[in-house]
């Protein structure tokens, strides 16, 4: 049967990748997430994204002096709408948390409009050279 047919009564199902969600890197190693940063509760930040969109932790992003790092990548829809991930440094208080958290869970990067207050986070991501 081809894939965009289906039995009778049946309801389509889209390809699990065309609605992959926007997404959210958090960086907790070195300087984020850790004492260093005074003040911010890392696992409630953690766990305020996570309520509301795909989280993953990486280790070390490499923008130390920006920490805490996030990096919203766009989902499915915003990728085919030409967005990149957007990064954002210095997230250090719950109320960017919270503008990211409900920019993400309105479709993110490509989807819907960034707040303007995220500007004020926003960051270049460092630049990898080639590997010798």
């Amino acid at each position: 049967m081809p894939a965009e047919a289906s039995p009778a009564g049946a309801t389509p199902t889209a390809h699990p990748r065309a609605s992959a969600p926007a997404r959210v890197v958090v960086c907790r190693d070195c300087c984020c997430g850790t004492p260093k940063i005074v003040g911010v509760d890392h696992a409630a930040q953690t766990a305020r994204l996570r309520a509301l969109v795909p989280v993953r932790v990486s280790e070390c992003l490499d923008v130390c002096e920006q920490a805490n790092v996030i990096v919203v990548q766009p989902s499915a829809a915003g990728r085919a709408a030409g967005a990149r991930p957007v990064w954002l440094g210095l997230v250090n208080d719950p109320d960017a948390t919270e503008d990211i958290a409900e920019w993400v869970r309105a479709g993110g990067p490509g989807v819907a409009p960034r707040p303007d207050i995220l500007d004020l986070y926003a960051i270049t991501p460092p630049r990898r050279g080639p590997v010798s």
